[in-house]
């Protein structure tokens, strides 16, 4: 049976709220990794020094907090369902001396903004976790001016991105695990080559492109990725609720000895890519 759009959003905003502790905890690492794909959404979207931007599923404050710093003279307004995450980004912008920055907890498809009044709109791995794709595409093409560039990254295949599939192997081998409902969203929801390329197309923007970027997840030893894990990976911590202490053990003990094949010069080193997309609104 699917699952109600309204109640994928309820259960999101709950365990966004749970994991702002952790992921302000883990904020350096997160940066380091995350970056990269930060980065190239950023450039996608053909920022000038007077952008006005909006940032959806900020989370924490990412690409939009280093948005702002490359439009001193515009504004970057950062949007997230999570009341929770928003607060961590709020006290980072203050800490970095940002002023040009709004914040506004609202649902991707119900964006709180006027039509036509962004000249760029950025989402980083936000489309994997929204209800409704289309409805949210829909959303930011409204709220974004004609011409604007709207810009994404979501997670590339499954076998590109081993910071995930080593741990949700394990899983899926040792704890019996509800299946999700159908419409549940995922981590490799947009994963599939393209997937996002003919979602722009098909919803009117033009000039599409679509490319891939990839680094490392890199963790000074196994027990460190381990507690990241859990602290800022939703689908590992549910993952690992569900199962029983024998299941979390045996799981523990699989991962530990697959990351021996990861270790290079004292760190473990996870490969993790993917893909950047962006369209302009015409």
């Amino acid at each position: 049976m699917a699952v109600a759009a309204d109640d994928i959003r309820d259960r999101q905003r709950i365990i966004w709220d749970h994991f702002a502790a952790g992921w302000k905890k883990w904020d350096a690492a997160l940066l380091g990794w995350h970056g990269p794909f930060g980065d190239a959404v950023i450039e996608d979207a053909w920022l000038g020094p007077d952008s006005v931007v909006l940032d959806v599923a900020s989370g924490t404050g990412e690409p939009g907090l280093t948005a702002a710093a490359l439009v001193p003279e515009g504004q970057v307004a950062m949007a997230d369902i999570s009341a929770g995450m928003l607060h961590v980004a709020t006290e980072k912008a203050a800490g970095l001396g940002l002023t040009n920055v709004s914040f506004s907890v609202c649902d991707a498809a119900g964006l709180p903004f006027e039509d036509a009044t962004f000249d760029a709109v950025l989402c980083r791995f936000g489309f994997l976790y929204f209800p409704d794709t289309r409805a949210a595409l829909a959303e930011m093409m409204r709220t974004a001016k004609p011409g604007a560039r709207i810009s994404a990254a979501v997670w590339g295949r499954a076998a590109q991105n081993p910071w995930a599939t080593l741990v949700l192997g394990a899983l899926v081998q040792h704890a019996e695990l509800a299946r999700p409902p159908a419409g549940m969203p995922g981590v490799f929801r947009c994963s599939a080559p393209g997937f996002m390329a003919r979602l722009f197309r098909q919803a009117g923007l033009v000039e599409v492109t679509e490319r891939t970027v990839s680094t490392d997840l890199v963790h000074r030893s196994p027990e460190s990725y381990w507690e990241f894990m859990q602290d800022i990976a939703t689908m590992v911590a549910l993952g690992l609720a569900q199962a029983d202490r024998e299941a979390q053990a045996l799981i523990r003990s699989d991962v530990f000895q697959m990351l021996g094949r990861y270790e290079h010069e004292g760190a473990v080193r996870l490969r993790s890519a993917a893909t950047i997309v962006a369209g302009t609104r015409v």
